[in-house]
């Protein structure tokens, strides 16, 4: 078979017509003029905030629902608006506390606050209270009110515990100049109830709830998104409504349903064809369902990430018919090196059945006559995947 050149690919890229006429409008970072369904909880968020326009500060508000159904879009779609009335003197601090070594730990949380003024401090070494006090007095330094969005806040009281959020409200007592408020964005509608009830009482002022989308919701959706995206007649008949079938499936989910019709269209044109078919979602779902493996093993407590660690050690050498009891060793080692705390093999195990739950691994139980029983473990994984998770988890342990 002749092999061919990448100059030939890049040349055939740039030298046809693709499907795309602003791909980035299906990325989760734009923000539409114009947003369906969610009218309701914009107008709601809207009299919440609408205080700042009297220079009052306006209540706590925690916003919910399930992933891909608005909430964060919604929130900064009001936010800007609201920040336009002002003639931007708006002060915005955004912090998604999902991201890795953004809020891991109060120190860094609160670094990460300080450095939105253009103040950076050390990685490490200042006692907590002095960055309270460094934050507290860069606020004070302008007038007006301040909205501080905590996006997947409950990452940060699952990392850090809820007494920063106490910290953080009762802020107000000292400010002179300017006023803070707490918009808190969270995926988890109960995770506000296992707080202490001082936290709680502090936090929760108001609450919107963002239902998931339907099929025809969000097929209007991707209708308008599509017109901004794609070059006329490039999306054939039938492939948003597959979109929107597929995304409804799950909750709703919008977020999903903008990236298989994104990633259709970045696979039709991988594949030289100048329409997106629906045999394209198809090989988008396959697509996506892969990095999501990736994405699930990212959000994995640290345990569990060490018990794939353990796993996955064990595939390299070779292993075969690798069980509970083999894991167990590696394991212990990792956590080791780690100076992590060494659970029980139960636990382990019990954490082996939560990957097999995700489908990253496969696991039965097997008779050893009169020594019992114990577990197979193989990896339920193709090779192009080992090798992204363990590159991911050799970043994170040593």
């Amino acid at each position: 078979m002749a092999q061919i050149s990448l100059n030939e690919i890049f040349q055939g890229y740039v030298g046809r017509r693709g499907v795309f006429k602003n791909k980035e409008t299906l990325s989760i970072a734009f923000t539409p003029d114009n947003i369906p369904h969610r009218e309701e909880q914009i107008k709601q968020l809207g009299m919440i905030l609408a205080p700042v326009l009297r220079k009052e500060k306006p209540s706590n508000v925690f916003i919910y629902g399930k992933t891909g159904t608005g909430k964060s879009l919604c929130a900064s779609h009001t936010i800007k608006k609201l920040s336009d009335q002002t003639n931007g003197k708006l002060k915005t601090i955004y912090i998604n506390c999902k991201m890795r070594r953004v809020s891991d730990t109060e120190y860094r949380l609160l670094s990460q606050l300080i450095s939105f003024f253009g103040v950076e401090v050390p990685y490490t070494g200042l006692p907590t209270d002095s960055l309270y006090k460094k934050f507290f007095n860069l606020l004070d330094q302008g007038e007006g009110n301040t909205l501080l969005v905590l996006d997947e806040i409950d990452a940060l009281v699952k990392k850090v515990g809820d007494g920063i959020l106490y910290n953080l409200t009762r802020i107000n007592q000292e400010l002179k100049k300017t006023k803070l408020t707490i918009v808190g964005i969270s995926n988890n509608i109960s995770f506000i109830n296992d707080m202490d009830p001082r936290v709680r009482s502090s936090l929760s002022e108001e609450e919107a709830v963002f239902p998931p989308y339907n099929a025809s919701e969000l097929r209007d959706i991707l209708t308008e998104r599509s017109q901004l995206a794609f070059n006329p007649g490039t999306v054939s008949s039938g492939v948003i409504e597959k979109c929107s079938a597929l995304a409804a499936q799950e909750h709703g989910d919008a977020r999903k349903a903008l990236d298989l019709l994104r990633v259709a269209g970045e696979v039709a044109e991988r594949m030289g064809n100048e329409k997106v078919l629906k045999e394209h979602v198809d090989l988008a779902e396959k697509k996506l369902d892969t990095d999501k493996t990736l994405e699930i093993t990212k959000t994995q407590p640290r345990q569990s990430q060490c018990v794939l660690l353990s796993i996955l050690e064990l595939f390299r050498k070779g292993t075969k018919n690798t069980q509970t009891g083999d894991i167990y060793d590696v394991y212990i080692q990792i956590c080791r090196r780690n100076n992590l705390k060494v659970l029980t093999q139960r636990r382990v195990s019990d954490l082996i059945s939560e990957l097999d739950m995700f489908g990253i691994v496969n696991s039965k139980v097997i008779s050893k006559g009169r020594y019992g029983r114990t577990r197979e473990i193989k990896l339920n994984l193709s090779g192009e995947m080992i090798t992204r998770i363990e590159n991911f988890l050799k970043e994170e342990f040593i």
